[in-house]
C-alpha cells in the first residue's frame, strides 16, 4: 500500500495521528513535513540534513543536541530553525510530538 501524502489545500489534524509513530505528511520537490514522534528516553543520533530545517515542539520536551554549539531544550510550543547540513541530534525528555519540515 502507498503512503499517503496530503495534497494541496487537504488539511491534516496533526493532534490525530497520535503520538505511536512518526508520519511523512508531504514531500515535494521543494519541501518535506513529517510529523515526528520521540519517545522519553529515546534518542536520534546525530545526523546531517540536506535542506534548512525546522522543528516545532508540539508536545513534549525535547533536546536537540548541536555538534560544537551545546544543547538546546524544547518545550511544546517551541520552534527551531537550524541551517542545511547542520550536524544535530534529537533526545526525548519526555513523550514528544514535533512538526519537522525540511526545505530543499
Amino acid at each position: 500500500m502507498a503512503l499517503h501524502h496530503a495534497k494541496p489545500g487537504e488539511p491534516v489534524r496533526l493532534a490525530s495521528l497520535g503520538t505511536e509513530h512518526s508520519t511523512a505528511l508531504v514531500k515535494t520537490d521543494q519541501f518535506e513535513a513529517i510529523h515526528l514522534v520521540v519517545r522519553g528516553g529515546e534518542s536520534l543520533a546525530p545526523h546531517r540534513v540536506a535542506g534548512e530545517f525546522t522543528l516545532h515542539c508540539l508536545t513534549g520536551r525535547v533536546r536537540v543536541s548541536l555538534t560544537g554549539a551545546g544543547n538546546i531544550a524544547l518545550d511544546a510550543g517551541d520552534w527551531l530553525y537550524l541551517e542545511r547540513g547542520e550536524e544535530h541530534g534529537v533526545e526525548g525528555l519526555e513523550d514528544a510530538t514535533l512538526l519537522l519540515t525540511i526545505l530543499f
